[in-house]
């Protein structure tokens, strides 16, 4: 019997920036405007045209850690999307533990609140985090499969070097994120699961949060891509189901067609979507991609069925997005998108603990709040805000028309 865990994706960015550290005594529990007026005192001081300090030389002001550093290779932020900072690592880490939450500002640009992690797998696809890896020469700020560079609105036309500033947001606030991504296992194996349906081994299931219509929407592991060993149960569900019209997420049509099996499969005679995008939620490629799916949804009949590969990720995105249109709760939102985890990391009927629950229940808002941040579309306040408003802001922001988001509803009214 496999079991798989959760690997590192191993990545390469090169770019050297400037960079302001709070110091150890800089913390969450700090006067926010003492901080905030010393980060900026800082800040303030730096001039792209002073770049004449060739090496990082640090300085100790009120308790603030600086760093100077200056861009070594531009065409790299573009070509990855990712900042490498020339400071490092195990200095930076120094005055910063793994699994610190910091806010990571990059003046005139965005401002980004981001784990400190040593691995690309310390953190779940999609999500933003500060590489700083024990040995290396540099520090990096990353989002995992994404280009770090269009998040923050850096084009070509930005005058370097660019200027950031990191300060303690919450010391030790990722420790039990990357303890529970270090427990989570799944199999291949169905007889891994005694206490699972049919249904939730193969992850389907039909969305029925406030305002989604009784089977008009479904999610599920790929029915069609057999490296999961949960396809023949996802399309022959989708069969049960009725399911008209797919969103894959995961595969463009070449590709899926290659599977085995495909072609007498149930999925390959009904309407499909193939929409090939990495979860990169806050990139160009992935938004263009969630366009192209809903406004298909439009102009094709239901149920719909909405996957990528496990299920997981690209759906748990997709899926929420979907929902806090409808009118779900943060509460719903959340709950839905645990439940995938649940099935998948239920390993020999071990459950996960309350603790693990709401850790992957933080994720979707960790990644709904970045994503329509880049949109300018604030749900901060996420357990209260009008997530239905704010999502049709974010799918204006995207490209569609009212007019296609209205149809969109209607559709799954």
């Amino acid at each position: 019997m496999k079991y798989r865990r959760i690997l590192p994706t191993l990545f390469a960015p090169a770019l050297a920036l400037f960079l302001v550290a709070c110091g150890d005594d800089a913390s969450s529990s700090a006067p926010e405007n003492t901080e905030s007026s010393a980060v900026e005192e800082s800040s303030s001081s730096y001039s792209p045209q002073s770049s004449s300090v060739a090496e990082s030389s640090y300085s100790d002001t009120s308790g603030i850690v600086s760093v100077t550093a200056f861009v070594t290779d531009t065409f790299e932020v573009f070509a990855f999307g990712s900042f490498r900072i020339n400071i490092v690592a195990d200095s930076f880490l120094t005055k910063f533990d793994y699994g610190d939450f910091v806010s990571v500002q990059v003046p005139g640009f965005d401002t980004l609140d981001v784990p400190v992690v040593a691995n690309y797998g310390d953190v779940f696809p999609g999500e933003f985090f500060l590489y700083a890896s024990e040995g290396l020469d540099y520090i990096s700020l990353e989002a995992r499969y994404g280009q770090m560079a269009e998040i923050i609105g850096l084009g070509r036309e930005a005058e370097f070097p660019v200027g950031v500033v990191i300060r303690m947001k919450e010391k030790g606030g990722y420790v039990d994120h990357l303890e529970n991504l270090n427990s989570l296992a799944f199999s291949y194996s169905i007889d891994a699961y005694p206490g699972l349906s049919i249904e939730e081994f193969a992850n389907f299931r039909m969305v029925s949060t406030t305002g989604m219509g009784e089977g008009t929407l479904y999610r599920s592991s790929s029915p069609v891509d057999p490296s999961i060993g949960r396809n023949t149960y996802a399309d022959s569900l989708s069969a049960v189901a009725g399911v008209k019209t797919f969103i894959n997420l995961a595969n463009n049509r070449e590709y899926a067609e290659t599977y085995e099996g495909f072609a007498e499969s149930y999925y390959a005679a009904q309407d499909v979507v193939y929409l090939d995008v990495q979860p990169a939620f806050a990139n160009s490629p992935f938004k263009d991609g969630l366009v192209k799916g809903f406004r298909f949804m439009v102009e094709h009949e239901g149920p719909y069925l909405v996957h990528c590969t496990y299920g997981m990720d690209r759906t748990g995105y997709t899926i929420a997005v979907l929902e806090a249109l409808m009118g779900a709760t943060a509460e719903e939102l959340k709950a839905d998108y645990v439940k995938t985890h649940q099935n998948f990391f239920s390993v020999n009927q071990v459950a996960l603990t309350p603790k693990q629950v709401e850790l992957i229940q933080a994720i979707i808002v960790r990644l709904m709040r970045n994503a329509y941040k880049v949109e300018g579309v604030d749900i901060s306040d996420f357990e209260n805000v009008d997530l239905a408003a704010a999502t049709e802001k974010y799918l204006l922001a995207l490209g569609m028309e009212k007019s296609e988001i209205d149809a969109l509803k209607e559709r799954l009214r």
